[in-house]
């Protein structure tokens, strides 16, 4: 397995030796314990040099090599929330010749994925979901289904997601066997917020660890046979008398085991092997562990070494390019900032995002006035409205998939009774290496079939930070301005917002014959591929829409007057702006003249991780593809074109 020169020994020796998971069921526990200290730095190496999540999967190092020595995956099936902290299991289940490609064009997801392998038996990407898909997995066994245990790994900080409280409730009322590990390391990736968890703070703060690990050995005992049950009553009883034992959970039907120290293999493994012997029903592990544990640079950051660019391994420091322009979300906090400072009505609103919003600057101007709820979308939502109903303007900073969490409270609590929310919209488009979890599609759409909505989407930086004033200003009705991840086109900064006339778009450059009419931020690409047909002599007209509802209906019928065909572009779906274009227009009777329109849209697929750039080549919306489609509405043919 290993490349190196036959007189040059290996510095990973056991896992040289482990290419699935079966190599390790004869490994001792010595050999255990060092597989994991080599995979940590296996892990430490290849994230280095492809960048990604790196604290999470360090935090899990053991509790990876664990699971796998103790149960039978790919018959087992180990399902990591959110998917982050999976670098570490990739690698002892046969990618490990391939982790250096990680969140590259055509190399390993970031996340789990069902596609790639037979050992990631549930896809991943947003938080949450591990419990459920455990629950359906433990049923899917009871009704005859070809499958083994299901072990949900899930962190302290996705528990705060409504949906993994909904499957802790039904998985303890079927009483299946199941297994969830909390991965307790009081981060997510911002600090844990709320009672749940000060309540697990609480379980192990109010007794030295190293004694709960003695007693969580007695707890599984639990599942020995006679003469043993006595010791293990006294055991589970000892357990909550000094940290409540997991009441809650208990409550809700699982077997609660711990706290025990994520990172000690001589616990973990007799532990887990006990378990999978004895257990008849649900049963939670609380286990401790660090994020970014083993490695300093990413212990020494106040998020435990999350997500990292590319990394100098001996310093940990990150690699970036050097900025050229602001970025989107940084544009919109410091435009929230401002509006702020002149109307103390202005609060701020996210879900578990403050850095990845640009909140966390917004709170250190503000803190009581930014509110972080936790991995709770609907919650963020709905406690949004309640602001708004109580005259309070809050901003809900949510990245756009993440916001398809909170559709339903979108519709119900805020459209239905038209209290204005001002929905920010981050990593609107296509994202890069997160790949399609993590990419705002549909977000346009969703929104805009909602009767009253103010939908707007930012052409450039500028624009955003005129929409923030927009979204300020509009107190009668929900609306929401859309922006992407990364840097801005680099136009001349306003130095205050300025309300933008709504469902007004704007002319940016006049032509003849055809119109791009474009919404959102592939704008800079118009303007690239509009340059390059002024060089072929083909002057079109570029407008910028701003808004998708409400339609700028003058502008539009100006451009139908003045032109024989128009072109849309967006970051978007089927189903968004182009839609209502088209549905405009058909109903003006536009097309009975034989005018044509025609749009770009993101294709009906989900796009693998690549480069920004790369992903919209596949989408076909980068400048030289949308050149090639206005030459092709223009009937010039290939040959003219060269």
């Amino acid at each position: 397995m290993s490349d190196l020169p036959q007189n040059q020994a290996s510095t990973t020796p056991v896992l040289d030796r482990v290419r699935l998971p079966a190599d390790m069921k004869g490994l001792s526990d010595r050999e255990l314990i060092q597989l994991a200290g080599e995979l940590r730095r296996e892990t430490v190496a290849a994230v280095s040099e492809t960048g990604g999540h790196l604290g999470a999967g360090l935090g899990v190092v053991e509790l990876t090599v664990a699971l796998h020595a103790v149960f039978d995956a790919p018959r087992d099936k180990i399902i990591w929330d959110v998917g982050h902290q999976c670098y570490p299991h990739k690698i002892l289940t046969g990618r490990r010749d391939r982790i250096r490609t990680l969140r590259m064009e055509d190399g390993l997801s970031g996340f789990t994925k069902r596609s790639e392998s037979a050992y990631d038996p549930f896809g991943a990407g947003h938080s949450s979901t591990s419990i459920s898909a455990a629950v359906g997995f433990s049923t899917a066994r009871e009704l005859g289904a070809e499958t083994g245990d299901a072990i949900a790994v899930i962190g302290d900080g996705a528990l705060t997601g409504g949906m993994a409280f909904e499957a802790l409730n039904h998985g303890g009322h079927l009483k299946n066997r199941m297994f969830v590990v909390l991965n307790d390391n009081e981060m997510s990736i911002a600090p844990p917020v709320g009672a749940l968890s000060t309540y697990l703070t609480r379980l192990y703060s109010e007794s030295p660890l190293q004694d709960l690990k003695e007693v969580a050995k007695g707890a599984a005992r639990a599942f020995l046979p006679e003469p043993f049950k006595e010791g293990a009553k006294r055991a589970k009883e000892m357990l909550k008398g000094m940290a409540m034992g997991g009441t809650l959970f208990e409550e809700l039907g699982f077997t609660y085991i711990g706290p025990v120290d994520g990172h000690d293999l001589e616990s973990l493994l007799p532990l887990l092997r006990t378990l999978k012997a004895r257990a008849r029903g649900p049963v939670l592990i609380h286990a401790l562990t660090k994020k970014g544990k083993g490695y300093a640079p990413a212990e020494s950051r106040p998020d435990g070494g999350h997500a990292t660019a590319k990394f100098n391994l001996a310093t940990g420091e990150q690699k970036k390019a050097p900025s050229n322009a602001p970025s989107y979300t940084k544009v919109f906090a410091e435009a929230l900032i401002s509006e702020a400072e002149r109307d103390e009505k202005i609060v701020g609103v996210t879900a578990a995002m403050p850095d990845g919003t640009g909140l966390k600057e917004f709170g250190a101007h503000f803190p009581r006035r930014m509110f972080d709820v936790g991995i709770a979308e609907q919650h963020a939502v709905t406690f949004s409205a309640g602001l708004a109903a109580s005259g309070i303007k809050p901003f809900c900073a949510i990245y756009s998939t993440f916001l398809q969490r909170g559709y339903d409270q979108i519709v119900h609590d805020v459209a239905i009774q038209k209290l204005p929310v001002r929905f920010a919209i981050d990593r609107a488009g296509l994202v890069g290496a997160d790949g399609a979890t993590h990419a705002g599609a549909f977000d346009t759409a969703f929104l805009a079939n909602l009767p009253d909505f103010v939908v707007m989407a930012a052409g450039d930086e500028a624009e955003l930070v005129h929409m923030v004033a927009t979204a300020a200003a509009i107190d009668d009705r929900p609306s929401a301005f859309r922006y992407p991840r990364g840097e801005g086109m680099g136009v001349d900064m306003p130095q205050q917002g300025v309300p933008l006339e709504i469902g007004k778009g704007r002319i940016i450059q006049e032509g003849v014959k055809l119109a791009i009419l474009s919404y959102g931020a592939r704008l800079s690409e118009v303007l690239k591929a509009s340059e390059a047909l002024r060089a072929r002599g083909i002057v079109v007209t570029v407008a910028d829409a701003r808004f998708c509802k409400p339609l700028d209906k003058d502008m539009i019928l100006q451009l139908v007057a003045e032109h024989e065909a128009i072109l849309t572009i967006e970051e978007g779906a089927i189903g968004g702006f182009a839609s209502h274009v088209q549905n405009f227009l058909m109903e003006e009777g536009v097309f009975d003249r034989g005018f044509r329109l025609r749009s770009m849209v993101l294709p009906d697929d989900f796009i693998n991780h690549a480069s920004p750039e790369k992903m919209y080549q596949v989408a076909g919306m980068n400048a030289a593809q949308i050149e090639a489609k206005v030459l092709e509405m223009m009937d010039i043919s290939v040959a003219k074109r060269a």
